[in-house]
C-alpha cells in the first residue's frame, strides 16, 4: 500500500488545516475501498490468465470471459451514473461491490466445468466494476472538501499505480500456494472490502453550484423531476456535460489518446519488442517504466498547482504521444523505456486535475452521470482501437500506423487546449483568484 502523498499547503474550507489526506478517517475508508476494488479489477484477468497457463481454460474461453466482463462494465456505467445521482452513492458502491463479490465464487465454481456459467458471472463482475467507477468519483466529492480534492485524487491514483506495479508479483507468489479457484474467491473477498469499508458521504445541499447550477438544481434552475425515465435522467447528465466546453473538449482528447496511444501500447509494443529487439525485455521494461512514471506524476501533482491547470493537464495527456513515436524507428531500448516513463508522468498530470475539476465544476447532483459519460466514452472506445490497430498494421505497416497514433496523441489535446475554458478546466475567468478556484467558493 502507498503512503500518503506529501501534504499540500492548500487549505480548503473545513479542511481542518494542513494534514495528509490519509489521516482523514472518512477518506481513508473510501481510499481503502477504492484500492480494494482496483486490486480486484486488475486481478481478475490476471488470475484467469493463470487458468490458461494451467490449461483449465482455453485461450478462446479467456477471450470470451474478458469480452463478457467488458460488456457488463460498459452496460453498468451509465446505469450506475443515474442511480448514484438518484440515490445514495454509498449504496451504489455497496451493491456494486456485493455483485462483483458474489460473481467471484461463481467463476470459481464454473472453472473447468461450464464456460457459459463463467461468462455470465464475468458479466456480473464487470457490471459491478463499472458501477463502482462513477459512484466512487461522486463519493469522493462528498467525503473530501474542495481544497483537498486534488490531493485526494492523487492518493487514489497512487493506490492504483502501486497495485499495478506490485500486483503481478504478489499474484504469482500466491499462485504457488493457492489454486486458481482459491484466487478467484480471494478476489471476491476484496470486493467485500470495497463494498463495506467506505463510509457515507455528506450529500450536497441546494446551494449555488460552481457551474451556475445549484447543488440539487440543474442548469435550468429546476430540480430533476422525480420518477423520470432512465434515458431522461441520463440525458440530463449529457446536458450538464455540454454546459462545460472544457469537459467536452478534454473528453474528446482523452478518448482519442486512449483509442490510439493505448492501442499502440497494447498491440504494437509486443510486436516491436519481439520483431525489432528479439526479446521481451523491452515490453516488460516499457510497461514498468510507464507505471513508475505514473507514480512519479501522481506524487508531483499532489503538490503542484500550475497557473493554467487545464492546459498543463492537456500537455501531460499529449505526452502519451512519445510512447508510439518511440516505436517508429529502431532506437536503443532505453529510449523506448524513457518515452513510456514520460507518458506515465503525463497521464497522471492529466488524470488528477481532470477528476478534481469535474468534482469542482459539475453540478453535484449530476456528477455521477457526467463521470459515467467520461468512463463510457474513454474506456468504451478503447476496445475499438485495439480491434482496429492490428489490421491497420497489417495493411499499412507498423511505422505509418504508429506515426498516425503519435500525431493523434499530440494533436487532440492541442485542439482541446484551444477551447478558452480549457485553460483552467473551469468556466470562471482566468483572473479569478486561485484560492477561490481551489475551495470552490461559490459552491
Amino acid at each position: 500500500m502507498p503512503t500518503s502523498p506529501a501534504p499540500t499547503t492548500t487549505r480548503g474550507a473545513g479542511s481542518g488545516g494542513r494534514r495528509p489526506i490519509l489521516l482523514d478517517v472518512a477518506f481513508l475508508r473510501l481510499w481503502t475501498g477504492a484500492t480494494a476494488s482496483g486490486l480486484a479489477t486488475w486481478a481478475l484477468p490476471f488470475v484467469l490468465g493463470l487458468a490458461v497457463l494451467d490449461r483449465t481454460l482455453g485461450a478462446t474461453d479467456l477471450g470470451l470471459l474478458l469480452a463478457a466482463r467488458t460488456i457488463g462494465f460498459l452496460a453498468a456505467v451509465p446505469v450506475a451514473g443515474v442511480l448514484a445521482d438518484r440515490h445514495s452513492r454509498r449504496k451504489v458502491v455497496l451493491w456494486a461491490g456485493l455483485a462483483s463479490g458474489a460473481a467471484a465464487p461463481v467463476l470459481a465454481a464454473g472453472l473447468g466445468r461450464s464456460v457459459p456459467l463463467m461468462a455470465a458471472a464475468a458479466a456480473v463482475a464487470g457490471a459491478g466494476q463499472g458501477a463502482c467507477r462513477p459512484a466512487y468519483q461522486a463519493l469522493t466529492a462528498e467525503v473530501v472538501d474542495a481544497g483537498r480534492r486534488q490531493q485526494a485524487n492523487a492518493a487514489m491514483t497512487l493506490a492504483v499505480r502501486v497495485t499495478t506495479l506490485v500486483g503481478p508479483s504478489l499474484a504469482a507468489l500466491l499462485a504457488v500456494f493457492l489454486d486458481t479457484a482459491a484466487l478467484l474467491v480471494g478476489i471476491g473477498l476484496l470486493w467485500l472490502v470495497a463494498a463495506f469499508v467506505p463510509g457515507r458521504g455528506a450529500r450536497p445541499g441546494v446551494t449555488g453550484g460552481a457551474g451556475g447550477a445549484g447543488g440539487a438544481v440543474g442548469a435550468g434552475g429546476a430540480k430533476d423531476a422525480p420518477g423520470t425515465s432512465f434515458l431522461a435522467d441520463f440525458g440530463e447528465g449529457v446536458r450538464e456535460a455540454r454546459r462545460h466546453p472544457w469537459f467536452i473538449a478534454g473528453l474528446g482528447a482523452l478518448t482519442a489518446v486512449i483509442a490510439t496511444g493505448y492501442s499502440a501500447t497494447g498491440v504494437a509494443l509486443p510486436l516491436v519488442s519481439r520483431d525489432e529487439y528479439g526479446t521481451e525485455v523491452v515490453l516488460a521494461g516499457a510497461t514498468t517504466a510507464y507505471t513508475a512514471g505514473a507514480l512519479a506524476g501522481a506524487l508531483l501533482i499532489a503538490r503542484w498547482r500550475p497557473r493554467s491547470p487545464g492546459r498543463a493537464a492537456l500537455a501531460g495527456l499529449a505526452a502519451y504521444g512519445f510512447a508510439p513515436l518511440s516505436l517508429v524507428l529502431p532506437v536503443h531500448p532505453a529510449v523506448v523505456m524513457a518515452a513510456y516513463a514520460v507518458a506515465g508522468v503525463g497521464i497522471e498530470l492529466f488524470n488528477v486535475p481532470w477528476f478534481t475539476a469535474a468534482q469542482r465544476e459539475v453540478a453535484p447532483d449530476r456528477l455521477a452521470r457526467v463521470s459515467s459519460l467520461d468512463f463510457l466514452l474513454s474506456y468504451g472506445l478503447a476496445p475499438l482501437g485495439l480491434a482496429l490497430i492490428a489490421p491497420a498494421i497489417e495493411a499499412f505497416g507498423a511505422a505509418p500506423v504508429l506515426v498516425a497514433c503519435a500525431f493523434t496523441c499530440f494533436a487532440a489535446p492541442a485542439a482541446a487546449a484551444l477551447v478558452p475554458s480549457s485553460r483552467g478546466f473551469s468556466h470562471r475567468p482566468a483572473a479569478e483568484p486561485a484560492e477561490a478556484r481551489a475551495t470552490g467558493a461559490t459552491r
